[in-house]
């Protein structure tokens, strides 16, 4: 896959001068430049200013226009306003042309042999071409479906049943949410002590609940203490316990936690680092009421609850909402 600019601004190009095309105008003419470590030298030299990750993408998209599409290579690039995938074969070696745009100015020659819908395919080969990279390697699935689907003209209809398609969908939404989770999990697990139980004590307030945290030191195992009037005096009152670290929380632990609790406590015990099954089994066969809480059950409460979460609480773990059709 090859993109024609943002939202597909050059496809008129890419098409009118049978090509594919990049920027990156800076680095000049690359007739000569084969190695990575030439194109590393060239990308920093150009943008000083980019990090090494940032320097590193380019690196990684320009040498593969330069030296992994070669001549016969199938190639695909996507008219995101017709929602049509044009497919055809590169037909001539890299060519730079420094009076097109600045964005078009390393190229190389394609013949355009057939057009696909995207509503034709697949879920799961649409969600393969959604990659917001410039330049990136198809799925085999997704390869599959549009030299197919080119073979047999330009106005296949789709045969896959609906059915299937929201299925495909839905999968795709489950992978993305699960996936969504695991990196949220990954910055919960950067925050230090003290921030993780100002976040937590964060998700009760927007639970509805006035909280008190307690100050660095001896805490008899009350980290935080979450009521409606913020004192404890009104039920219901839940005494929260917080253990920020990577090792599991075991039966012992739970049980000191418990024996701590007044007779009418609620119990809620966050260890980011899990629980061994016998700090479960202790938690269930005890007579208060105790919720335990690992990162995963933490993680669901946040997306759960953030929108109503105060904005201290949100700077410590900053999340943009995502839309998805259903």
């Amino acid at each position: 896959m090859v993109r024609a600019g943002r939202d597909s601004v050059f496809i008129d190009e890419f098409l009118s001068r049978r090509m594919i095309a990049i920027g990156w105008s800076k680095l000049g003419d690359l007739s000569n430049v084969h190695s990575r470590e030439q194109f590393s030298q060239l990308v920093e030299q150009s943008w000083p200013e980019n990090n090494k990750f940032q320097n590193s993408a380019s690196v990684g998209q320009v040498y593969r226009f330069r030296e992994e599409i070669v001549t016969g290579t199938t190639v695909v690039t996507y008219d995101s306003n017709r929602r049509i995938y044009h497919l055809g074969s590169v037909t001539g070696d890299y060519v730079y042309h420094p009076e097109y745009d600045p964005e078009l100015v390393h190229t190389r020659a394609v013949k355009w042999d057939s057009e696909i819908s995207r509503d034709i395919l697949s879920a799961g080969s649409k969600n393969s071409l959604g990659s917001i990279s410039t330049i990136f390697c198809l799925s085999a699935e997704a390869a599959d479906e549009l030299v197919s689907f080119g073979q047999n003209g330009k106005s296949v209809q789709t045969t896959e049943p609906v059915e299937d398609e929201i299925e495909g969908e839905t999968e795709i939404r489950r992978d993305t949410e699960q996936r969504a989770l695991g990196f949220l999990q990954d910055k919960l697990s950067k925050l230090d002590w003290d921030e993780m139980q100002e976040l937590v004590a964060g998700v009760l307030r927007a639970m509805g609940y006035k909280t008190r945290v307690s100050p660095a030191g001896p805490d008899r195992g009350r980290d935080i203490i979450a009521s409606p009037d913020g004192f404890g005096f009104q039920p219901p009152r839940v005494v929260v316990e917080v253990k920020h670290r990577k090792g599991t929380m075991g039966a012992p632990e739970v049980r000191s936690f418990v024996g701590g609790l007044r007779q009418n406590d609620n119990g809620l015990y966050v260890s980011t680092g899990g629980f061994t099954r016998e700090a479960r089994y202790e938690a269930d066969r005890t007579n208060q009421n105790l919720t335990l809480m690992d990162a995963d059950d933490l993680g669901k409460a946040i997306v759960e609850h953030y929108d109503r979460m105060d904005s201290e609480s949100r700077a410590l773990l900053p999340l943009k909402k995502i839309y998805w059709p259903v």
